[in-house]
């Protein structure tokens, strides 16, 4: 799958990612294909765990969305990603379905969002999080999560924090692997 994480510390906001992409037990590195899992629209910057099929199908929908596309605030990347919603059915045909029992459908994706706002995590019925320090999806989330909560009350930056919680992702996550991305800026006061 991968490792995603989101850090906000002292004035700067950091959001990372690794570059494998699995099918199955085949892995496919950076290697043989540029496999970027982040992508920009605007000032917001957007990674995604899941299916390797989410990657194309969002960057293209979110930065053909325009003005629609608002990820500032909790509120506007909810309803940014309920309208994703909407067209993932109508043009990319999702299927919606995960369990029987499902109280809304799934949009079947977790995404974090960084921008000079803050940090979100959005999850596949369209809840959002908004993360005061960090936070990371993916399967080597939990590797992460245990490395960036080991560092960051001490001296690491925003930035040092979510390469060290990507690091600790692939390290231990077979399917995670370097190279990888990792943008960093000021929180807009």
């Amino acid at each position: 799958m991968t490792t995603c994480v989101v850090v906000k510390k002292n004035n700067e906001i950091a959001i990372a990612c690794d570059s494998l992409v699995t099918f199955g037990d085949t892995r496919l590195s950076y290697a043989y294909e540029e496999n970027n899992k982040m992508f920009q629209i605007g000032d917001s910057y957007v990674t995604l765990a899941g299916t390797a099929a989410h990657f194309p199908v969002m960057r293209k929908l979110l930065t053909g969305m325009g003005e629609d596309c608002k990820l500032d605030t909790r509120d506007e990347v909810f309803d940014t990603f309920s309208k994703v919603h909407q067209i993932l059915k109508e043009q990319y045909f999702l299927n919606t379905k995960e369990e029987e029992d499902d109280p809304y459908e799934s949009s079947q994706i977790a995404a974090l969002v960084a921008n000079p706002h803050g940090i979100y995590g959005v999850y596949s019925y369209r809840e959002v999080f908004s993360f005061d320090r960090f936070w990371g999806i993916g399967s080597g989330r939990n590797f992460a999560l245990g490395a960036m909560y080991a560092v960051y009350e001490g001296k690491a930056t925003a930035r040092e924090i979510a390469e060290i919680g990507v690091h600790a992702g692939a390290e231990f996550d077979k399917s995670s692997a370097g190279p990888f991305q990792i943008v960093s800026f000021p929180v807009k006061a």
